[in-house]
């Protein structure tokens, strides 16, 4: 008995040892596999990507007037101050800047800069900059158009002189900054050096052809905390924007952006990966307050209740618009989550009326004031030849008199649209303004602004804004101006255009475009 029971207890430890050297060699081969896999993963990661231009006309960015190279530009010259995915001001070759008074700034920039050439970037290179911007016809032009001088203090301080106080002024300063040197003895605006002109990006132009460019990493690039994973990047040229949107629907770009609001027309809607976001035309109603009606807060509340935006942008624009709440609703970080339609109630609109002494009769909303009965009709002013802006016009107006409020639509031409905002003489006005990366309100708070608006507390905010460093100090003062907007409503936003970045799916890494910049973490992509 005792020899069998050995026998079995070293039969059990032969099976032990056998099934712990099975697991041991599945383990060895399970583990060589992910790291062929991981190593072939490695070979696999392509650290190139293709984009494209249309209509190239100058690789210089502050004389192109191409979008679509603007946006590229940006890979491989920096400006004095970058915006982050927020549009928050963030230093860039401006290490800090300074209000020193109203009409001047300082600024300090980094000393280990050096153009992809590799000779040193020094203030000369931003003042050269700033005198190319002052004299020539560019989209940067009116960053600098109340710039009177630039003061060098040394090659690495100047001075920016203004000749009037600018709000906000550094959300100016990101225009790309070119070198003086390259351009030395050259003619700015026609040389051949504008074919691939030096920058100091993450990107240089190392390869020129009549059909493409070649952008290769710059290894000199003086970020040195963010290390760059690709290397290479072809641009390639088209005659036409239908052949660059052609060649992305056949898989040889990785990325395009747009604001056209038909893009699915051109590209479909398979194969491709895609972000839509708030874009720059931000459309609202100036509600004019020096106007009798419109100078009571009631008719306004009434009317602001009374519009449907999501109506507006399904119906019109077959939802190719976002529905907007205040000028900067579109990602500013002073402006974060806005509910465009919280301001639409119907009852509300009516019982605002009501509880300041308007009555509905005859179709009419009325109010007997000094023994006189006013019968509430106003005028809505648009632009003739904007055929989506007449149809707004149309929608609003259909909405307003479903709640009894009258509304006349004047379509104006060109000259009698102009003449009538140089001179205030409209009750309601529909337009619509490009916004600014600044967080500047001077266009709506202002002097002489489009609803003749005044508020004192407006004012306080606004003066004290434009002078604090303070973040927490300007996000509580901005959501303070936020309240008072939809309160007092002056104005009545609408909506924003659509801004579109469609991205090949085989993309890998942290894509969060703006339509300030479309390549917030291209350091880290890759396929």
């Amino acid at each position: 008995m005792k020899s069998n029971w050995i026998k079995y207890l070293f039969i059990v430890f032969i099976v032990i040892i056998l099934v712990f050297s099975i697991f041991k060699i599945k383990q060895d081969e399970n583990e060589k596999k992910q790291e062929e896999a991981y190593s072939a993963n490695q070979e696999e990661k392509i650290k190139e990507i293709k984009l494209g231009i249309a209509q190239l006309d100058t690789m210089n960015p502050i004389l192109s007037n191409n979008k679509n190279i603007q946006d590229i530009s940006k890979l491989i010259y920096e400006p004095l101050v970058n915006l982050t995915s927020d549009y928050k001001a963030q230093t860039c070759l401006a290490k800090e800047w300074a209000k020193q008074s109203d009409n001047s700034y300082l600024i300090k920039l980094r000393e280990n800069v050096r153009w992809s050439n590799g000779q040193r970037f020094t203030s000369e290179d931003v003042r050269f900059t700033i005198d190319r911007l002052k004299d020539s016809q560019t989209i940067y032009s009116a960053n600098v158009q109340n710039v009177i001088g630039v003061d060098i203090i040394d090659d690495y301080t100047l001075k920016i002189n203004l000749d009037r106080e600018i709000p906000f002024f550094e959300y100016n300063l990101t225009f790309p900054i070119l070198s003086k040197d390259y351009y030395a003895g050259e003619d700015f605006s026609n040389t051949s050096k504008n074919a691939s002109p030096v920058g100091t990006g993450k990107f240089k132009i190392t390869e020129v052809q009549s059909s493409y460019l070649t952008l290769e990493k710059n290894t000199s690039w003086w970020n040195k905390e963010n290390e760059i994973t690709l290397e290479k990047i072809t641009i390639n040229l088209f005659s036409s924007i239908g052949e660059l949107y052609n060649s992305f629907k056949v898989g040889n770009l990785d990325l395009i952006s747009t604001s056209n609001d038909n893009l699915q027309e051109y590209i479909g809607t398979i194969g491709y990966s895609y972000k839509e976001i708030k874009g720059r035309e931000h459309t609202f109603l100036a509600l004019n307050t020096t106007n009798y009606f419109l100078s009571k807060g009631e008719v306004r509340r009434a009317i602001s209740y009374s519009i449907d935006k999501n109506n507006i942008t399904s119906s019109v624009f077959n939802s190719k618009y976002y529905a907007s709440s205040f000028p900067l609703d579109y990602g500013n970080w002073l402006c974060q989550e806005q509910d465009a339609s919280s301001g639409y109630n119907l009852e509300q609109a009516k019982q605002v009326l009501v509880d300041n002494g308007w009555s509905y009769q005859n179709g009419y909303w009325q109010k007997t004031e000094n023994y006189r009965t006013q019968r509430l009709v106003l005028n809505l002013l648009v632009k003739a030849s904007d055929s989506n802006k007449v149809a707004v016009a149309q929608n609003i107006k259909g909405q307003l008199e479903n709640q009894g409020l009258r509304i006349n639509i004047i379509q104006a031409s060109d000259e009698q649209y102009r003449q009538a905002i140089a001179s205030k003489n409209y009750d309601i006005l529909l337009c619509s303004i490009t916004v600014s990366p600044s967080p500047d309100l001077t266009t709506f708070f202002g002097e002489g602004n489009l609803a003749n608006y005044s508020n004192e507390e407006v004012n306080n905010i606004m003066n004290e804004s434009k002078n604090t460093i303070d973040e927490n100090i300007l996000k509580e003062k901005y959501t303070r101006l936020m309240e008072i907007y939809k309160t007092d409503i002056p104005y009545i936003s609408l909506y924003n255009n659509k801004y579109t970045v469609a991205y090949n799916s085989a993309l890998v890494g942290n894509i969060t475009p703006n339509w300030f910049y479309q390549f917030y973490g291209i350091e880290g992509w890759y396929k």
